[in-house]
């Protein structure tokens, strides 16, 4: 089985722009490129990772294309393309989709001032283009409203897959339950619907926290979803925020070991390898 880490990122910022990456953030105000993160993913064993978009911008999707050719660990792309104005979305989806790696579109939904920004009509004309040429779409939720959108998705764009980035940001540092927990339950309900088990280090206290206290969330997680609609991912460097590569894995890897070699096989690479069409490691 291939170990993958379904969800990081690379800026540069010299050469990109990021408006949302300010000073304010500390140890990830900075330029994060493949030759930093390969040791880290060679220490844990990953082999190959899910690039995802960190701007709504061509200029990030085209550079991180160009780093999957450069970079065979690199073994899926989540790119952007603008879905409300679905004409230019599809021109630009015939262009990505000619690259092997292009396997998927993301907007950041919870930087728009509109919490129903994903719901409006030209948006759903958009992930209709999604749906038609198989690529998945993968929702940023972190207020409950985007959580609720998920079956509203599900019901107006059939055939749409979509995956729940970082487990929709549990609310563990409060010991939160509600209504986190009912709002992906009702999301596992729609069998196109996977998450990730991601980012959760950055929702929980950044100096204290441990696998257990991950623990409930990722357990609930796999009950309403099952690991096979479930993926391992890092969120680094955003991961720098709360700890580092190898604690994230060796802290995600503690919650996981209770489960059958199967199920964790599934969570921590096949799962990520059959959503995105990951080809085997050369």
């Amino acid at each position: 089985m291939t170990v993958v880490d379904a969800h990081q990122h690379f800026w540069n910022l010299e050469t990109g722009s990021y408006p949302w990456l300010t000073p304010e953030h500390g140890p990830i105000h900075r330029t994060f490129e493949p030759p930093e993160l390969i040791p880290q993913l060679a220490a844990a064993g990953v082999e190959r990772t899910v690039l995802v978009q960190a701007m709504d911008s061509y200029a990030d999707t085209d550079a991180m294309l160009a780093q999957a050719d450069a970079y065979d660990l690199i073994g899926a792309v989540v790119g952007w393309v603008p879905l409300n104005r679905p004409d230019e979305a599809a021109v630009a989806l015939e262009r990505y989709r000619r690259h092997p790696r292009f396997a998927g579109v993301r907007h950041l939904i919870h930087d728009d001032p509109d919490p129903d920004w994903v719901i409006q009509d030209s948006v759903i004309e958009g992930l209709g283009l999604l749906a038609e040429a198989g690529l998945p779409f993968d929702v940023v939720a972190v207020l409950p409203r985007h959580l609720e959108h998920v079956p509203v998705l599900a019901e107006r764009v059939p055939g749409l897959r979509m995956v729940i980035d970082h487990l929709a940001k549990p609310p563990i540092e409060e010991k939160g339950w509600e209504p986190w927990a009912s709002l992906l339950a009702r999301a596992a309900e729609c069998p196109g619907v996977y998450a990730k088990v991601s980012g959760l280090n950055t929702a929980a206290d950044a100096e204290t926290w441990t696998g257990e206290d991950l623990r409930p969330y990722v357990e609930h997680a796999l009950e309403v979803f099952g690991p096979e609609r479930l993926m391992f991912g890092s969120d680094w460097p955003v991961a720098l925020l709360a700890g580092d590569y190898a604690k994230v894995w060796r802290e995600t890897n503690a919650v996981l070991s209770g489960l059958p070699p199967a199920d964790r096989a599934a969570v921590l690479g096949g799962t990520a390898t059959r959503f995105y069409g990951i080809q085997e490691a050369p």
